[in-house]
């Protein structure tokens, strides 16, 4: 990925995932407002199509894929929302595919991906052992795997979020992001900080499975356990 072109590509994935999601509205939150004595607001992401903003990186990967590249079909490995995302955009843009999901994934994460049609399949307990072997499945029936995170199309499509966030708030002076695998924050954190360097971006993770956050500790990446957290979708180890 070249990460000097990565704002650039941000731009044009914007532009061309724009006719297929819906720009999410920025809220200030009065709670948290007088709780921190700042003027925060909430991106409101959990408003797109399928709930999250993982929408907007499924339909840039999906949108540029060849003909060729569609025809198999595609294969992903998700704790649910990058996995309703895929099979939202696949669906649309008449493409097949295959979603595998960790066992313990909610109830409410399967139906959501179900609903948007897509055809799953559970395996392993960890989102890491979700992808290698959704990756090993990819390749055996020559489909196309689509990482949720460590895709440079995704990285891109996710960033979008920060395309509308500096035009609809004028001054900011900090963005806090959730992090699982690092494409959310990536794209955002980018972005931003080729619109206003000063700008403030902080990554945030669960305790029970901090594996992001330790591994930028040790300068590589780890394979360390999780426990069972409630932001399940930031949860699981992160692809070498």
């Amino acid at each position: 990925m070249n990460r000097e072109r990565l704002p650039a590509d941000i731009v044009l994935a914007a532009n061309r995932i724009n006719p297929h999601i819906r720009e999410t509205p920025l809220d200030e939150s009065p709670y948290f407002s007088e709780l921190t004595g700042a003027n925060v607001y909430m991106k409101l992401e959990n408003l797109q199509h399928t709930g999250s903003f993982k929408l907007r990186g499924a339909f840039n990967k999906v949108l540029s894929l060849t003909p060729e590249q569609r025809l198999p079909g595609c294969v992903t490995a998700s704790s649910g929302n990058h996995g309703a995302a895929i099979a939202f955009a696949m669906k649309k843009l008449g493409v097949t595919g295959v979603i595998f999901v960790p066992e313990q994934t909610s109830s409410v994460k399967v139906d959501a991906i179900k609903r948007a049609g897509g055809d799953v399949r559970f395996f392993g307990t960890d989102g890491l052992d979700t992808e290698t072997h959704a990756r090993e499945y990819a390749e055996e029936n020559d489909m196309v795997f689509l990482s949720p995170y460590n895709d440079a199309d995704v990285i891109a499509g996710q960033g979008t979020v920060s395309v509308e966030l500096v035009k609809q708030l004028s001054q900011i002076d900090a963005v806090f992001v959730a992090v699982g695998g690092g494409g959310l924050i990536s794209g955002v954190g980018s972005f931003i900080k080729s619109v206003n360097p000063a700008v403030e971006v902080v990554s945030c993770q669960p305790a029970a499975s901090a594996v992001m956050t330790e591994s930028v500790k040790a300068g590589k990446i780890l394979d360390l356990p999780s426990d069972p957290t409630l932001s399940d979708g930031t949860a699981g180890g992160i692809e070498a």
